[in-house]
């Protein structure tokens, strides 16, 4: 029930890292776990074969016995938990995704990992097409009318199913947040050079 060493082991933390999912749990009785993937194409979960883990932001100690006789794996710590996981397989498993690593030899490992999150860095992310982008490659950029009016800059994304709406915190502190469809019929352009976006929206709306 403990994570084999790995080679790479000594890579460091990437600058660019970026969350892009948690484990749920083990799948299988060979070391596989499941990963729930924060974007709709888990794209970037595949780009990679170095998946790099923090702890879960809490992590609960057992104080009552499991209902079933069969005794559940304790969370690993945060001292314990591999800095990386060494991917030998990750597939699509119906809305998550399974995968197995070099460091979890068993179901008993793989059970430590829930609620562990997941980082991938940037540079690894396969290449968006021309009018596709990252979410994390939007926040932090500014949002101007074609007015040339300063909206605010972009601080997240809710996905609402047919299409995402972008966030936006004006410069004025006591400012309402604005929300704009992420959609052609209001966005003209992303100049991500310029750090900018150009849509087709009234401060009055």
């Amino acid at each position: 029930m403990a994570f084999l060493p790995s080679e790479d082991d000594a890579l460091p933390w990437p600058d660019d890292a970026v969350e892009v999912g948690r484990i749920l749990g083990a799948w299988g009785i060979k070391g596989g776990f499941r990963v729930q993937p924060f974007a709709a194409d888990p794209q970037a979960l595949f780009s990679s074969r170095r998946w790099f883990l923090k702890a879960a932001d809490s992590a609960r100690p057992v104080t009552k016995p499991a209902k079933s006789a069969k005794a559940t794996a304790a969370p690993a710590s945060a001292a314990e938990l591999p800095a990386m996981l060494k991917i030998t397989l990750a597939r699509d498993q119906g809305d998550s995704i399974v995968a197995t690593a070099h460091e979890v030899p068993d179901r008993d490992t793989a059970e430590r990992l829930k609620g562990v999150r997941i980082f991938i860095s940037r540079a690894s992310f396969p290449t968006p097409d021309p009018d596709e982008f990252y979410w994390v490659d939007l926040i932090g950029l500014a949002v101007t009318n074609r007015g040339d009016q300063a909206l605010g800059t972009v601080v997240g994304l809710i996905e609402t199913g047919p299409h995402c709406v972008i966030r936006i915190q004006p410069a004025a502190a006591e400012a309402e947040e604005l929300l704009i469809p992420f959609v052609e019929a209001y966005v003209d352009a992303v100049d991500m050079p310029a750090r900018l976006i150009k849509v087709d929206w009234d401060l009055d709306e």
